[in-house]
């Protein structure tokens, strides 16, 4: 984990003095502001780790500020870097080929300038746009038909979200969107595939955060996991905070619903990293169940699928992935994971991995949408 974070930092850095001096670069006419804008660039490109280092000294309203602030810096980042790239790729080919015409080359210093102001009205633009892409949640229908097996029941409506990522940047108010929404589709069973949380759980309840969960009243209950989120955030005072608003956390077990159906919460495989424990095995979880009995597995990252098939899990849910959240990171999820997103059969067993209802980081989707998932099942002879 450290050399994890060693790296990352490493690279992190390396990145942000690319954009920095290229900010310099424009100023070199502009002394005076080079100062203002070097201390401004520092604070803003590391605003959101010193808030979460600083948070016990800050005072709740400035602690807020940096740390949206320092998240939105994260998709200025991304796209800074990217049209960056872009431009001088285009100059280096230019270097060979002088394709550019006179106006540019001829007016470097103006260029220059009239450049850098595009690039920052374009990358705001994508910014605020992924902004307002986010904040529209879209409901997922999904009908399923399962084998009935000795349920009493022959039809089940789930909702399922994933990935709420409650914190002071997305807070009550994105909480309230999503419940409304739930509450809409009339569900018996709400689902919760992990990382509710995103930060710590005295700041969200210091704000109030999370108290619209109190208005969700499905007849079968609230279920949820821990994601790597609640590890990262501290997994007991998370599970704590879970908890006070009549949510049922599912750790390594199962729960019988109604006699009719199983539901069973798989500890996130994040646990070894910040607990040095392992999670138990599949096998080991279910190995006493009723195998006459529907299940449906709550795994927060969907990793090593074929556990769910070979141990007759009948609809496996999970979330984590964003399904990239910021564009192009889309394109590396669908690398990583054998389902990046949406719905996939596997001889008897359902898979759905949900892109999240909320985000991590920025409050910004450029290469997804944000969801909730409305499954209807059928139990079927």
């Amino acid at each position: 984990m450290a050399l994890f974070f060693i790296i990352f930092f490493t690279v992190y850095t390396t990145l942000n003095y690319y954009i920095f001096i290229r900010g310099w670069q424009v100023l070199a006419a502009y002394s005076y502001l080079k100062i203002p804008y070097a201390v401004l660039f520092v604070l803003i490109a590391y605003g959101y780790v010193l808030a979460k280092l600083l948070y016990t000294v800050l005072p709740p309203l400035l602690y807020d500020i940096i740390l949206s602030v320092g998240a939105f810096w994260f998709a200025f980042f991304v796209y800074f870097i990217l049209v960056l790239l872009l431009i001088d790729t285009l100059r280096l080919l230019n270097g060979w080929f002088s394709f550019f015409p006179d106006l540019i080359t001829n007016n470097y210093e103006a260029a220059k300038k009239i450049t850098a102001v595009f690039i920052i009205l374009l990358v705001s633009m994508i910014v605020f746009f992924g902004n307002l892409n986010k904040r529209d949640i879209k409901i997922k229908e999904l009908e399923l038909s399962i084998p009935k097996g000795n349920s009493k029941i022959s039809e089940l409506n789930i909702v399922m979200a994933s990935d709420i990522h409650l914190s002071p940047i997305d807070g009550e108010k994105l909480l309230t969107r999503i419940v409304d929404k739930i509450n809409s589709l009339n569900p018996d069973i709400v689902l919760l595939a992990g990382d509710i949380v995103d930060d710590r759980a005295e700041i969200l309840n210091q704000r109030g955060i999370g108290k619209s969960f109190n208005k969700l009243k499905p007849k079968y209950g609230i279920y949820s996991i821990n994601g790597n989120h609640e590890f990262i955030n501290g997994v007991k005072s998370s599970d704590t905070y879970a908890e006070q608003f009549g949510i049922k956390l599912l750790l390594d077990s199962s729960e019988l619903i109604d006699s009719s159906f199983y539901v069973i919460g798989r500890e996130d495989v994040a646990m070894p990293q910040f607990t040095n424990k392992q999670r138990k095995s599949l096998n080991e979880i279910v190995s006493n169940l009723d195998n006459n009995l529907p299940k449906i597995l709550l795994d927060h990252t969907p990793v090593k699928l074929e556990q769910a098939e070979q141990n007759g899990i009948d609809l496996q849910l999970s979330g984590h992935t964003h399904h990239g959240q910021i564009w192009p990171a889309n394109i590396i999820t669908n690398m990583i994971y054998e389902l990046s997103w949406g719905y996939l059969k596997k001889e008897e067993t359902h898979y759905y991995v949900s892109s999240g209802a909320g985000t991590w980081g920025p409050p910004v989707r450029t290469g997804s949408s944000s969801e909730i998932v409305n499954i209807k099942i059928t139990f079927t002879d």
